[in-house]
């Protein structure tokens, strides 16, 4: 019985023994990773799995696309059906200038074109993290002329005319070189563009004066659209020539490129390629020229109505300034404006004066009662004119709200002497303020 239990025992034993083992193997592998160099570091455990799936041999050829206007850099891997893939992206942490080759040494651009990387121009020990070299200047930057030096893809997120990426980016980029030397590819291509070679991207950039260079880049650009196979790039006559067959003959940067021949499906589908782009990028620029019509219709009615607005406005403050200036109604009557009366001036009245200033009094409108005190009545009307007028009515008399004003006493007729009345200008007028009546007999009073 205990025989029997030490049998179904020792398999369970082994067992445990053995996932301890190989959990212990893990954990070694992992700690010799964690300490290995840098350059030796294998590519992430989650990207060696997608290219599993992928179909794609870990040590298989790669090559890789850079995009300067979005800041993104492809890496695309040989199938085991011999056409590429799309691995991964990753976004250039930095790169300088502008969009355009570079030209000159220390003009600050990285560059644009067609490149190749060997193993001798891997660099393990950059103090940019790692990197590796493009290959700038190839024979076409060479044949016209252009000048730089130590042109790279590296870490540390920090550029002055290369392409950078963070550490982490870097190092995986570097195994994915590394791993694909050891798998047997002597060189990998680099294909950097301004920007995607689509039709619409060359329609917006079509005014850029290296448009006939980028034109260049986009055939080369084509050629791998078409067949997924990154294309083999020579050079003659300075400029770029794609999957071209010249036999025996060698192609010269800067000589005529001699007899070649391309595989004739292949410039056909290149071909049409061309012209449905060609075709695309005809109508992107006329609706790019009919919005920009519209713009600027758009912008010179605002601009026009900008105007009359401002027209308007200074119309309507001249009008109001010269109605402030203008005197109203009231003020031709009374020489006042609209808004502020004129100014009144007050003569001081001269001390010891005999009479004091009086309103001018008519007969349609009498003194105040004021005046009247200080100033001389009026004679009363001729005893026959005033009997033939009618007595008051009799009865009780109207209560005042008020005191009368005490009335100054009446001169009577008697009192007037003939020397007090002079000649009756005009008859109906005072004259010195006393009132002549014309009596019944046609003859004046007096």
């Amino acid at each position: 019985m205990g025989n029997v239990k030490m049998r179904v025992r020792w398999p369970s034993l082994l067992k445990h023994a053995g996932a301890a083992v190989v959990a212990a193997a893990l954990l070694a592998a992992c700690q010799e990773s964690s300490q290995l160099p840098k350059q030796l570091k294998p590519v992430p455990s989650e990207l060696s799995e997608k290219m599993k799936q992928m179909n794609m041999s870990e040590t298989g050829p790669v090559f890789i696309r850079i995009f300067k206007e979005s800041s993104e850099l492809e890496v695309w891997k040989q199938t085991r059906n011999g056409r590429y893939a799309h691995l991964k992206t990753y976004d250039i942490c930095k790169w300088s200038g502008v969009l355009g080759p570079k030209i000159v040494e220390g003009d600050r651009q990285a560059p644009e074109g067609f490149y190749t990387v060997t193993p001798g121009q891997m660099n393990p020990k950059s103090k940019y993290y790692l990197a590796f070299n493009i290959g700038y200047p190839n024979a076409f930057d060479r044949a016209h002329g252009r000048t730089g030096s130590h042109l790279m893809v590296h870490g540390a997120c920090s550029s002055a005319g290369c392409y950078s990426m963070t550490d982490e980016s870097a190092g995986e980029l570097f195994a994915l070189a590394r791993d694909s030397f050891r798998g047997g590819q002597r060189a990998f291509q680099i294909q950097a563009f301004p920007f995607r070679m689509t039709p619409q991207n060359m329609a917006k950039h079509r005014d850029n004066p290296s448009y006939e260079f980028w034109e260049m880049l986009k055939l080369g650009n084509d050629h791998f659209e078409v067949t997924r196979v990154p294309p083999k790039v020579d050079v003659c006559d300075k400029r770029y020539v794609f999957n071209a067959d010249a036999g025996s003959r060698s192609f010269s940067a800067s000589a005529a490129c001699p007899p070649y021949r391309v595989p004739e499906q292949l410039k056909i589908a290149v071909a049409q390629k061309e012209a449905a782009d060609q075709a695309q990028v005809n109508a992107t620029v006329a609706r790019i020229a009919q919005e920009a019509e519209q713009a600027a219709e758009a912008q010179r009615i605002a601009e026009e109505k900008r105007v009359a607005a401002e027209t308007r406005a200074a119309e309507k403050q001249a009008a109001k300034e010269a109605r402030a200036e203008k005197p109203g109604i009231f003020g031709r009557m009374f020489g006042r404006g609209d808004k502020e009366s004129a100014p009144t001036t007050v003569a001081e009245e001269p001390t010891g004066s005999v009479e004091a200033a009086e309103p001018p009094v008519t007969a349609f409108a009498p003194a105040s009662n004021a005046a009247a005190s200080t100033s001389p009545v009026p004679p009363a009307k001729p005893a026959a004119t005033a009997a033939s007028a009618n007595p008051p009515p009799a009865g009780p008399a109207p209560v005042a709200s008020a005191p009368p004003a005490e009335e100054p006493a009446t001169q009577s007729e008697g009192q007037i002497a003939p020397e007090m009345t002079p000649a009756i200008p005009e008859v109906g007028r005072f004259v010195k303020k006393q009132f002549l009546w014309i009596g019944d007999d046609g003859q004046t009073g007096g």
